[in-house]
């Protein structure tokens, strides 16, 4: 809602000001210029981007008016889940073979709701604690195939803002492309009177307005926040490896858990009481002997 609130922001002070200087907030209704550029627009961001992409932008263009994409109350339950996955792993992880083979149909994966609802988020856990499972106990190879999959995760999460990025430049291009088409017409009624070329040509140069106000204030602006939620996404995984590899190095669940909450940032880190305290309500729920 805040991206909302600054997009209102954005086109209240650019027209309240065009009006409050006495300007006519009619003369800026040019719709066919709106088609030249926003119709190019979207046409070269279909040509340059691959269906994935362009299906992935729609995605983050509705996530980004969610705000975070993990709260708190997320980081609690996550920490609760690896809590209880490095206590069962120092007895007999093969207890949970089956769920770590399919985290999707898992009653305990289900227990964890946040966790669950992000399949993606349930299979990058259950993966790697297969593969401890398996025997894959080296603390420094798991770490170097976490940072992997990582830079991998980080590579799509910046797909969307790189096409973005490169929309909102060639937006301003793109505005002058529709203003020169405006001029255009504007010179096929030169013997017009004053007023009325006036208006033609003041309706070409919206194009330019709107070139730059598109692409600096709308779609640039959007760009950069996608990346910065993709960022705050990439955190929960960086939190994940951290504890996955301090279990690697045989501390203990509590400390592990620890390792893994101190890399998050510091608005929606839960504090060490409140993991405890979440751990012991996990644990409850669950019905599981910790």
């Amino acid at each position: 809602m805040i991206a909302l609130l600054g997009f209102i922001v954005v086109f209240g002070s650019v027209l309240g000001g065009f009006a409050a200087m006495g300007g006519n907030l009619w003369v800026l209704w040019q719709p066919y210029e709106v088609l030249i550029i926003c119709g190019a627009a979207v046409g070269a961001f279909v040509i340059a981007n691959p269906r994935g992409v362009i299906k992935d932008t729609l995605k983050s263009c509705r996530a980004v008016l969610r705000g975070r994409p993990h709260s708190k109350e997320e980081y609690l339950e996550l920490f609760s889940l690896l809590y209880m996955l490095f206590r069962i792993g120092k007895r007999d992880l093969r207890k949970l073979e089956n769920d770590l083979d399919n985290p999707t149909e898992s009653k305990f994966f289900k227990s964890f709701a946040f966790v669950s609802k992000n399949p993606r988020n349930a299979r990058f856990i259950a993966d790697y604690f297969r593969l401890v499972l398996l025997g894959s106990k080296k603390s420094h190879e798991m770490e170097a195939l976490l940072e992997t999959e990582i830079e991998t995760i980080e590579q799509d999460l910046n797909r969307v803002p790189n096409a973005l990025n490169v929309m909102a430049d060639s937006l301003p291009a793109l505005g002058i492309v529709a203003a020169v088409l405006g001029v255009i017409k504007a010179m096929g009624s030169i013997n017009q009177p004053p007023e009325v070329l006036g208006m033609l040509i003041g309706g070409a140069l919206v194009g330019t307005f709107l070139g730059v106000l598109l692409s600096y204030g709308v779609v640039g602006p959007l760009a950069n926040a996608i990346r910065a939620r993709g960022e705050q996404e990439l955190a929960y995984y960086i939190a994940i490896k951290t504890a996955i590899v301090a279990f690697l190095n045989e501390y203990q669940p509590e400390i592990c858990a620890e390792y893994g909450r101190k890399v998050i940032s510091a608005d929606v880190r839960p504090t060490f009481e409140e993991v405890e305290r979440a751990t012991q309500e996990a644990a409850r729920k669950t019905g599981m002997d910790l």
